[in-house]
């Protein structure tokens, strides 16, 4: 008797801990899928050439932070200038596709994201690609990029 006591015990601490753990990852994998999707749409309208469609991923904030060749950027309206200025049009622009490499969930409400970037471009233009990591934050409005850089 007090071995099935015992057995019962176990398997009822083994079916908590089964469902403690399958509470935290749907979570995780909900949120990796919206920030995929974030991307998703961010690669979608750069490559129709609207900036301030893909400008809706980052944060609208003056506290954004954008790391890139030129060095440090804040603010959001900033960003979005400096992005008109090296990609004047649709042209220069090309078509961006994101190699996402790694997720990793830093709280419940921010996840760092690494990948490759890649613009495909006419010829006349050359491609150019690089790497990058983006801080995303969940907002109630969803998750938005805190901090950018690119190389």
């Amino acid at each position: 008797m007090r071995n099935r006591l015992y057995i019962l015990l176990a398997l009822c601490l083994l079916s908590m801990s089964a469902c403690v753990s399958s509470q935290k990852q749907p979570a995780v994998t909900d949120a990796r899928a919206e920030v995929r999707q974030v991307l998703e749409e961010q690669a979608q309208c750069w490559s129709t050439g609207d900036l301030e469609c893909y400008m809706q991923g980052y944060w609208k904030s003056d506290s954004l932070l954008f790391i890139g060749s030129r060095g440090l950027t804040y603010g959001w309206q900033q960003t979005l200038d400096n992005y008109k200025k090296s990609y004047p049009d649709v042209s220069a622009m090309g078509k961006l596709n994101f190699d996402l490499k790694e997720f990793r969930m830093l709280s419940p409400e921010t996840m760092l994201v690494v990948g490759k970037w890649h613009l495909l471009r006419d010829a006349d233009k050359g491609d150019l690609q690089g790497h990058f990591s983006v801080i995303f934050r969940k907002f109630p409005e969803g998750w938005k990029i805190i901090a950018d850089h690119s190389s």
